[in-house]
């Protein structure tokens, strides 16, 4: 199904894979307006966009996710939107209620703004996260979306980004103002790798203090399967077409699709040595503890930053639930986003590592000038 001439939302779309979302979309679809909605959207990433922008208008929305008012102003007139804009934390440094009000609250004001303006589709990335691990780090290898599994979460990026979901889904088939009904789905990427990667540059800045050597926090055998952000991007066009499709919407509307490709199953520290090794990187052989010690010694430092609390807010670098994501195996297959949205990985495996190592490898100098400061 053709988006030709549509208007288009993209929240987030100065982040990493907003921005890799609106080029595609320029690229692949001729849309009469993208309208992009960030806090900030750098002036450089506009022009960037010059080559390919064509006849679509591209308008800047600057503001608030948690102000209604802002969010029916921009979607006024609009058909889909692809929410990205979220905040990621895995070591708890932000305050519950801002990640809550940004994740959750943001995401329901949203959809509110979309029923409200009559925007007839809505896509919701998602994470991995949201199925866990669990505390328990009870493994999964190649799940779908059937699989059975105890999700405890204890992260409040988890648990945000589950209950922003979970509002998401249930407004399918919301009856729109106009007398229409809204369509929602949602995307649930692995991790996210590949170029403007900030957990890979910041694995990077820390192996560079450690004289060119990465820290393992992960073992071995603890195998997930990285996605790379360029099938991220055609998974979400791919979701738009379909729920504007009148055949698909029904089917893949109120559902949620894992979305990984071929990038071969490895350990989240091993996959930071796959990336940075061709630029002289090593990495540590064994963790830098046991991990059972790990654990305790994660326990009471989270024991001393809650007595530190009234005080002063002290944030550890490494959680036990940080520990147990990174030691879990923990992968999923994409086959019903291929069979239901149409979902095939653009970039094979070598060219997703091909255009990550280049562009880790224009960072290194800047990375290295400011670690020596």
């Amino acid at each position: 199904m053709s988006l030709t001439g549509d208007v288009c939302v993209v929240t987030g779309a100065c982040g990493f894979l907003g921005k890799r979302l609106v080029k595609l979309l320029l690229e692949e679809e001729k849309f009469a307006e993208i309208r992009l909605l960030d806090k900030h959207v750098q002036p450089q990433f506009l022009l960037s966009l010059e080559d390919c922008r064509g006849n679509t208008k591209l308008s800047v929305f600057e503001g608030d996710i948690r102000d209604g008012d802002f969010l029916r102003k921009t979607c006024r007139g609009v058909s889909v939107v692809f929410h990205i804009a979220s905040i990621i934390d895995v070591i708890e440094s932000v305050e519950y209620s801002e990640i809550y009000g940004v994740n959750v609250k943001g995401t329901q004001l949203l959809l509110e703004a979309c029923i409200q303006e009559n925007v007839v589709s809505f896509i919701y990335t998602s994470t991995i996260e949201v199925m866990g691990p669990n505390p328990k780090g009870e493994p999964i290898i190649n799940g779908v979306e059937d699989t059975v599994y105890d999700c405890a979460l204890k992260f409040a990026y988890s648990t945000t980004k589950r209950e922003a979901e979970e509002k998401t889904l249930q407004a399918h088939s919301e009856v729109l103002q106009n007398g229409g009904r809204l369509a929602t789905c949602a995307l649930r990427p692995m991790y996210i790798y590949g170029e403007g990667c900030r957990f890979l540059l910041g694995h990077m800045g820390d192996g560079i203090g450690n004289k060119n050597v990465l820290f393992r926090m992960s073992l071995p055998e603890a195998r997930v399967n990285p996605v790379y952000v360029g099938n991220v991007a055609v998974a979400h066009l791919q979701a738009a077409r379909c729920l504007q499709d009148p055949r698909k919407r029904n089917e893949i509307g109120g559902k949620f699709y894992f979305i990984s490709d071929d990038t071969p199953p490895i350990s989240y520290s091993d996959f930071n040595h796959v990336m940075m090794s061709p630029l002289g990187f090593s990495i540590q052989e064994k963790l830098l503890l046991p991990l059972g010690l790990l654990y305790v010694i994660c326990f009471f430092l989270e024991i001393v930053c809650v007595m530190l609390r009234p005080f002063k807010r002290i944030v550890p670098p490494m959680n036990r639930q940080l520990i147990t994501m990174l030691n879990t195996p923990f992968s999923f297959s994409y086959q019903k986003a291929q069979r239901d949205l149409g979902y095939a990985p653009r970039y094979t495996w070598e060219e997703a590592r091909k255009g990550t190592v280049e562009w880790l490898a224009s960072q290194l100098p800047l990375e290295r000038e400011r670690r020596a400061k």
